[in-house]
């Protein structure tokens, strides 16, 4: 294995490392804090004439208040399954259909709800670091398995100090990320 082939393993190494820190923000993004969010509701489908389609794909969805979230269908006849879609994935919200949007109306949170989420949120960073950790596993494999195939040892090493930078620099963000979460979750 030559210098730029370590490389491109290291690269990606560190590319794995950030989609385990854009999948914690986009899971933590998914978890109530007693507001109301648009994406709450993005990874819901709605049956579109037989085809599963993302929420945002066949409606316009707004904030009209800090708890109240409304979705304005491009078509009429997409208020049912809508509706249907908000009910199916059990968010804890009720949809209230007028005729001509869907309303959400996120309640408060009680004492109890903030720390199961809160819970919820820190188990989720445990999973990103977990997942971080097996990157580096893998790539600290990689570069031993190298060394022992003729990679220069003092390279190795270097590479391996870069690789403990590059996990304590992702767990740091994901203990960030957080507690970003549990502050907004726990604030009243």
């Amino acid at each position: 294995m030559d210098q730029e082939e370590m490389q491109m393993h290291m690269d990606e190494a560190d590319e794995l490392m950030d989609h385990s820190i854009e999948h914690l923000h986009k899971e933590l993004g998914k978890i109530s804090t007693g507001k109301a969010t648009p994406a709450m509701l993005k990874d819901l489908l709605v049956d579109y004439y037989g085809s599963a389609t993302p929420m945002n794909q066949v409606a316009n969805i707004s904030i009209a208040d800090v708890r109240t979230l409304v979705i304005q269908p491009w078509e009429k006849s997409m208020l049912a399954p809508i509706e249907k879609s908000i009910f199916e994935a059990n968010l804890g919200v009720t949809p209230q259909n007028d005729g001509e949007i869907v309303r959400i109306s996120v309640p408060p949170l009680t004492e109890e709800r903030r720390k199961q989420l809160a819970k919820q949120a820190k188990a989720l960073a445990e999973e990103a670091k977990v997942s971080i950790r097996n990157v580096r596993r893998d790539i600290m494999d990689t570069i031993k398995k190298a060394v022992k195939d003729g990679y220069p040892e003092d390279a190795g090493k270097r590479q391996e100090d870069e690789v403990k930078r590059m996990t304590e620099k992702h767990t740091q963000t994901a203990d960030d990320v957080y507690h970003k979460k549990e502050k907004d979750i726990l604030t009243i």
